[in-house]
């Protein structure tokens, strides 16, 4: 797309549409009709200058004025409910569905290690004496990764189940910042911790122990951290390489898409902390107990599937409406 050509011929109707805007309160009938028309054709305008334009003050201009266009025209902002109805089938669920090849590969390589790492462990004393004594080994494997799960009230222990597993993924959320670097660290150490706890348990032939009371809530947990480092990490890579767009609006957009995923996952932990707190801890059978965790991870992956699918055939990127990329400049 010529850009000179293309301002050249739309600019007369964006100065209309900006005067319109400016008298909004004391517009004719026709001048409102004006005014609808001419934001629908200036929305269009801003999606084909986004998509074959790398002019960030002209995608900043039009942003600004098309957000205020649509202020003017719907006269309010949209009902609360029909943003929370809006981020829930739409922002959270494609934000974690365009970011599935980047989940999938933190899932692969943390449960590379943890087995690696946990085989290690578990076929080598030499190792075992280095993390501790029989006596502490022997209290960990018999004692205390059981009674970890039910020495607490309930409530309590998923009050500091949530905090704690909140704030692993918040490390990965926050590292965002640096744009993922730290990230693979803070799965190495949780992936780490994994594997030496059941490299232990196995070598003690605690096996189904430890997968008994891991399994129900880890997959929901472990999961729900997969994609915060997901989203960090992805950010990180866009803004290396962000392909035909200015820097800072890939920026903009995917920070955006990190706080989308930081305000879900705060849900999506608190029910697994739920799930630990109450149902791994229960007299349930170990098969109904696994089977909980199997359907509360079936029934989350499900969501973003579909309703995330769903939003990328409808060309959203989780981003909010009328987003203006770049600030304007003048």
């Amino acid at each position: 797309m010529d850009v000179d050509a293309f301002v050249q011929a739309h600019r007369p109707a964006w100065d209309r549409l900006d005067e319109l805007v400016k008298r909004r309160r004391r517009l004719t009938g026709a001048e409102v009709d004006e005014l609808v028309d001419l934001y629908q054709r200036v929305s269009t305008h801003l999606s084909m200058v986004r998509s074959a334009s790398t002019d960030s003050v002209l995608v900043g201009r039009l942003s600004g004025l098309v957000a205020r266009a649509r202020a003017a025209v719907t006269g309010a902002h949209a009902p609360l409910w029909r943003e929370f109805l809006r981020f829930w089938t739409v922002s959270f669920p494609v934000v974690a569905y365009r970011s599935w090849r980047w989940w999938l590969g933190s899932a692969a390589a943390f449960f590379l290690v943890a087995a690696l790492i946990g085989l290690w462990v578990a076929g080598n004393p030499e190792v075992q004496s280095a993390v501790g004594t029989p006596s502490d080994i022997d209290q960990l494997v018999n004692n205390d990764f059981a009674s970890y799960y039910s020495e607490n009230p309930a409530g309590s222990f998923a009050l500091r189940v949530w905090v704690n597993n909140a704030w692993v993924a918040a490390q990965c959320i926050g590292f965002a910042i640096l744009l993922g670097l730290p990230i693979p660290y803070v799965l190495f150490q949780n992936a780490a911790n994994l594997g030496l706890t059941g490299g232990l348990m196995f070598d003690a032939g605690k096996g189904d122990i430890f997968l008994g009371l891991l399994t129900p809530h880890g997959l929901l947990e472990l999961t729900a951290v997969f994609l915060a480092a997901a989203a960090g990490m992805r950010l990180g890579w866009m803004v290396i390489a962000p392909g035909h767009r200015p820097r800072g609006q890939v920026l903009a957009e995917q920070g955006r898409a990190v706080v989308a995923v930081a305000a879900g996952l705060v849900v999506v932990l608190l029910l697994s902390g739920l799930i630990e707190a109450l149902v791994t801890p229960s007299p349930l059978p170990t098969f109904a107990r696994i089977a909980i965790g199997v359907v509360a991870e079936v029934a989350f992956l499900a969501y973003v599937v579909h309703f995330g699918r769903k939003a990328v055939r409808a060309g959203e990127s989780g981003d909010i409406e009328d987003a203006p990329d770049v600030v304007p400049t003048g």
